[in-house]
């Protein structure tokens, strides 16, 4: 595998199928933001002839690249699929966003892969989202491998490059090429374990290599050759090695291939300048597996009853997946689909089934549809396919109600795919639309969003009548108003966001509320007398009746009631609903004519309000708990951070190795946007969560900015 000829193979603009599950390779790629993957994706679809020529991320002329946001922002937003064939192996290339804002992207990615080449610059290290990342691959026992790329780049560092790899990923690291740099650019790669040199400026291969890169020669395949014995099948073979018996080079081979395969060793190559292409496609042909030894999704039922029997067989029930959605005005509805089991063709009916994300805006959906046309994708080109068989990935057009997560499955077997995990959106952005025009079109554009979206959450908060959008990060926040526009012709602005605060009285009292009206005819009469005083905080609202002698005849006792608590929605001085304040009816007046329901309930109103202006009146702000995740280098900051924003820290815990949970109590208004916040501080490794704890009085000095 590590060291075998290339052969390009794939026509451009034709579209490649496979026929058989063992013929195609899912690879996901995975980096941060400007570490080189949509660019070794150009030089791996140029290297096998799938493009004439590689494009430049800086010109906007890459094949993933293809959105208008992506190219104004020179950096991925979306995930794009990147089909080439090698060796008469399909590959499907999953390029992923490596901002933190377009997590749900990167995770339908991993979804959809069986494989995972994480890309990291030879200039700048490996990142902590990487980190994570990586980890989250090792839990689900996803294959990786490492590309360290740019090593053409003036300021590369293999050696310190490689060194922060196997810090951060761990055992199991190591490199199968060692390059050779030469007048400021890349000269070629030596095979560590054949030891042979790969001269690209030539094209040639010698058997010898520079005899000043010896000694990290022979430091790196030493550990490369223990690495892959540790990981063999045969038990005897460490004890041969070390013995000083020479082990053949096809036997180190087999082993790496089928170490690589289960995830128990990862490859280091490298690439820059057009060096690494063929070594990387031999890796992803020979090394990953194939989407038959990659284990199934969990399947359930509609009803949820586990399904074991499926497996990843073109002749086998249909069960595939929307891993993404992307909607036009003018082509419609398009869905990425990964196919589990079974074979999908064009024009067939299937169900589509949605459950388990109804607090992302998703509510369940199970219904038939039939499929449109079946699409190889290359960027923003489709290329007709007859079907796609299990293994594969495939675009799928006129699904009207398929979303992203969907499953879809035979219409006389309904089956159900557990939705993978995604983040909760944390930043709350409030909108609305620029005109009527714009109000008209907005629910639309909006539904659309969300369908394409699961990291969006919207809420139409009924207390601040406000429009929010529940966003990953400003850059997320930012792409889906500018689809807003440009997408969907829907014009918005931001707007402040409201905290829903309530309102409460800092005393007891009694209060009158007279609504005495002589009009000539019918008129109004009710006379309470109240007593209001606050309750403990969560008390809630409790109403007494002490009416003694029927004062306030007994049907109108209940109106009394109505009208107070219509005023504490209302609020009484901000406009906030009133909680926690127990209200006893002692006393009253009525008559016998003017006397009705609507008198008492405004008399009852205007009682309230009486009070309210005995005694103080007191707002109240939301309080949450905030349990947040951090590396253990941070926790120092995020307490302090804390503490700044009137939070109590309550505690700290560990959790797994090097990371530290802090569990503190936080206002509402000073945690908005602490998903910005909280990435600043932790570089991007920091995530939180947050849950409503109860309400608590606001502090003298806000009261005059809220209620402003």
């Amino acid at each position: 595998m590590a060291e075998k000829s290339s052969g390009a193979a794939g026509a451009a603009g034709r579209a490649p199928a496979a026929d058989r599950p063992d013929m195609v390779r899912n690879v996901v790629l995975v980096g941060h933001s400007g570490a080189g993957k949509t660019t070794l994706v150009e030089s791996l679809l140029a290297a096998t002839g799938t493009i004439q020529r590689p494009g430049r991320v800086e010109d906007g002329t890459t094949v993933s690249d293809f959105d208008e946001v992506e190219v104004r922002q020179q950096r991925s937003v979306n995930l794009t699929v990147a089909p080439l064939v090698h060796n008469g192996i399909k590959v499907n290339l999953l390029d992923t966003p490596g901002y933190a804002d377009f997590v749900g992207d990167l995770r339908a990615g991993l979804r959809a892969a069986d494989a995972a080449l994480f890309v990291v610059p030879a200039t700048d290290g490996v990142d902590g989202l990487t980190r994570m990342l990586w980890e989250e691959c090792a839990a689900v026992g996803m294959p990786r491998a490492v590309v360290i790329s740019k090593i053409d780049h003036q300021r590369a560092d293999f050696d310190e490059a490689l060194t922060a790899c196997q810090d951060a990923f761990g055992d199991g690291v190591a490199p199968l090429f060692l390059p050779v740099v030469a007048d400021g650019g890349v000269r070629g790669l030596i095979g560590l374990l054949t030891q042979r040199f790969y001269d690209y400026a030539t094209g040639s291969r010698t058997e010898n290599a520079p005899g000043e890169y010896q000694e990290q020669i022979d430091q790196y395949r030493g550990d490369l050759i223990e690495g892959i014995i540790q990981e063999s099948e045969d038990e005897t073979l460490m004890d041969r090695y070390l013995a000083g018996e020479e082990i053949g080079l096809d036997v180190l081979l087999s082993d790496l291939e089928k170490a690589v395969a289960r995830g128990g060793f990862h490859p280091v190559l490298t690439t820059g300048g057009g060096v690494g292409m063929a070594e990387v496609l031999q890796l992803v042909t020979q090394g990953f597996p194939a989407p038959p030894e990659h284990p199934m999704p969990e399947i359930t039922t509609i009803d949820g009853k586990p399904v074991t029997d499926i497996a990843c067989d073109p002749d086998g029930p249909l069960v595939a997946e929307v891993v993404k959605t992307t909607s036009d005005p003018y082509v419609g509805r398009i869905s990425l689909v990964r196919i589990f089991s079974g074979t999908l063709r064009p024009d067939a009916t299937v169900h589509v089934s949605g459950h388990g994300l109804a607090d992302h805006g998703h509510e369940d959906h199970d219904v038939d549809e039939r499929v449109g046309a079946l699409s190889c994708p290359l960027g923003k080109h489709q290329r007709p396919v007859p079907k796609a068989v299990a293994g594969d990935i495939v675009a799928v057009a006129k699904l009207a109600r398929a979303e992203t997560g969907d499953t879809l499955s035979d219409k006389d077997r309904p089956l159900l795919m557990t939705a993978w995990s995604m983040p909760d959106p944390l930043l709350p952005v409030a909108i609305q639309a620029r005109s009527k025009a714009d109000e008209d079109k907005l629910g639309q554009a909006l539904g659309r969003l969300v369908a394409e979206d699961p990291t969006l959450r919207l809420e139409n908060n009924p207390e601040t009548k406000q429009l929010v959008l529940w966003c990953m990060g400003e850059a997320h926040a930012d792409v889906l108003l500018d689809r807003l526009s440009k997408r969907h012709g829907v014009e918005v602005e931001k707007v402040e966001l409201r905290v829903p605060l309530r309102e409460t009285l800092g005393g007891k009292c009694q209060a009158v509320g007279r609504n005495v009206k002589q009009t000539g005819g019918h008129g109004q009469y009710a006379v309470c007398h109240l007593e209001v005083e606050p309750l403990p905080s969560g008390g809630g609202f409790e109403f007494v009746d002490k009416i003694v002698g029927g004062v306030v005849p007994r049907q109108f006792i209940p109106s009394v009631e109505k009208g107070v608590r219509t005023q504490m929605e209302r609020g009484v001085l901000a406009g906030y609903p009133m909680v926690d304040i127990r209200v006893t009816l002692y006393d009253g007046k009525a008559h016998s004519v003017d006397s009705s329901d609507m008198a008492f309930q405004i008399a009852g109103a205007l009682a309230l309000k009486e009070a309210a202006a005995k005694v103080p009146v007191l707002l109240l702000e939301p309080v949450d708990e905030v349990c947040v995740l951090v590396s253990d280098d941070h926790v120092g900051a995020v307490m302090s951070d804390l503490s700044s924003r009137r939070g109590r820290v309550l505690g700290t815990e560990p959790v797994g190795t090097g990371r530290t949970l802090v569990r503190a109590e936080v206002p509402q208004l000073e945690v908005t946007r602490y998903a910005i916040d909280l990435r600043s501080m932790s570089h991007g490794t920091g995530t939180f969560r947050r849950s409503f704890l109860r309400y608590e009085p606001l502090p003298s000095h806000l009261v005059d900015k809220v209620t402003a």
